[in-house]
């Protein structure tokens, strides 16, 4: 019997691409498990960026209303058993391991990518665990995602940027309407922000779907440290923040919540969703206060408090670092912060895929960054620090390069005094080997 290490280290070489956007494959290998049309309700949550928050709110959501709750994100950080959770916990590996021998018993002369094995698997342990709902994170795009070859009964979308240009398209009219793709005829369209290209619109109006956007059918309002949710047919008031940080956590708490609010409208069609409808009906202020204390979410404006502040955000493409620099302008500098006369510095610890647009990544944050510690990433899409710094296009004297991310962290804390701060960036493979020598992950 393989274990989950030679399972990964298969999968990765089923396929003669990486990455192959098409659903016939996956849909048929999906007919044969008899997992192509689960009996439970599924909510996907595509976008450029959000989606993760997102998708984070819904879970801890549906957890406070005590739904039994099947979450599937991707990528992880340090295990891959992170991308599989079930009312909160991590799957083991004996669990992916049976999932992943009946995927190859059904499979036949069938190639799958990596992600594919992974989408099914989640599918095929939802329906083992018999869970009341499930949450999926639209890995790229969306249209022609694998999370797609099910058909969402609510279906999300956060946020549309430019990323991804190589797949998707490269304008946001293209992009748009390949994360439209996750919308379904008659039922509920989230929109996390009105702000969408006009492609997004009309794939919702050539579906007949139903449009609930940010702003117009759902809003919120903050008021210091207490905000309140106007949405479809439940009003809220005086909720706490949520536990993720920034500013843009109330936008996409909010989107959750007119999400989960759908999920038990007339345009829900299975009667998995309608049997849900007497537990969403509890969705008052107390139920929502408990789930926007309890999110989690690594990585996403982590804030690591100490004589030196440490701020972790993938933040891999320009919109997603326009909302961290955003974010860290609003926080303000630590040493600001406790009425020192020095506000301290910001140090970035950054590593950018060497398919992701590094000079709009720094172009977005050079405002509030003083330097630049400049990390090697390993593997065919990282690069040198060297390279990096090329891409960075940054002066070479705010610079400093790094061999990894450990040795881009060491330089940080040494370089550090107390009422500095260090953000962490660029990419998931940034992020995750930082928490891990913060030993917090």
């Amino acid at each position: 019997m393989r274990t989950l290490a030679e399972w990964l280290t298969l999968q990765e070489s089923v396929h003669p691409k990486s990455i192959d956007m098409e659903l016939t494959r996956v849909a048929a290998v999906a007919r044969v498990l008899g997992i192509a049309e689960p009996a439970f309700p599924v909510m996907t949550v595509g976008g450029t960026n959000g989606k993760g928050s997102t998708v984070a709110h819904m879970e801890a959501l549906l957890s406070a209303l005590g739904a039994s709750t099947g979450m599937f994100t991707s990528p992880h950080f340090i295990r891959y058993n992170e991308r599989i959770r079930v009312n909160g916990d991590e799957v083991g590996d004996d669990e992916l391991v049976a999932a992943f021998e009946r995927i190859e018993a059904a499979r036949g002369a069938t190639t799958l990518t990596f992600f594919e094995y992974n989408t099914l698997a989640a599918l095929l342990i939802f329906a083992q665990r018999a869970v009341d709902v499930a949450v999926l994170e639209v890995g790229l795009g969306g249209r022609l995602d694998a999370t797609n070859l099910v058909a969402a009964d609510v279906a999300v979308v956060a946020s549309v940027g430019l990323d991804h240009r190589d797949w998707l398209g490269d304008t946001l009219e293209l992009i748009g309407a390949e994360k439209a793709g996750i919308f379904r005829a008659r039922r509920p369209a989230v929109l996390g922000t009105p702000s969408m290209p006009a492609s997004v619109f009309a794939t919702i109006a050539a579906l007949g779907a139903r449009a609930l956007v940010a702003e117009r059918d759902f809003s919120w309002h903050v008021s210091g440290e207490r905000w309140d949710y106007d949405g479809l047919g439940v009003s809220l008031r005086g909720l706490p923040p949520p536990a993720l940080a920034g500013s843009i956590q109330y936008r996409n708490a909010a989107t959750a919540i007119a999400a989960v609010e759908a999920l038990e409208s007339d345009d829900a069609p299975r009667a998995a969703a309608r049997r849900l409808a007497g537990r969403l009906a509890r969705l008052d202020e107390r139920a929502v206060g408990a789930a926007l204390r309890a999110v989690r979410l690594a990585g996403r404006f982590q804030v690591v408090p100490g004589e030196v502040e440490w701020i972790l955000d993938i933040a891999h493409n320009q919109p997603a670092a326009e909302v961290l620099a955003m974010q860290l302008r609003e926080r303000g500098l630590p040493g600001a912060l406790h009425g020192r006369r020095d506000p301290g510095r910001t140090f970035a610890v950054i590593g950018v895929l060497a398919d992701k647009d590094a000079a709009a990544i720094a172009a977005a944050l050079s405002p509030v960054i003083d330097h630049w510690i400049v990390c090697a990433l390993p593997g065919p899409r990282g690069g040198s620090a060297a390279q990096l710094a090329q891409r960075l296009a940054r002066p070479p004297g705010e610079m400093t390069l790094a061999a990894s991310v450990a040795a881009g962290c060491e330089l940080a804390r040494a370089a550090a005094r107390p009422a500095d701060r260090v953000v962490v960036c660029g990419s998931v493979y940034t992020v995750g080997p930082a928490l891990q020598w913060l030993r917090i992950y």
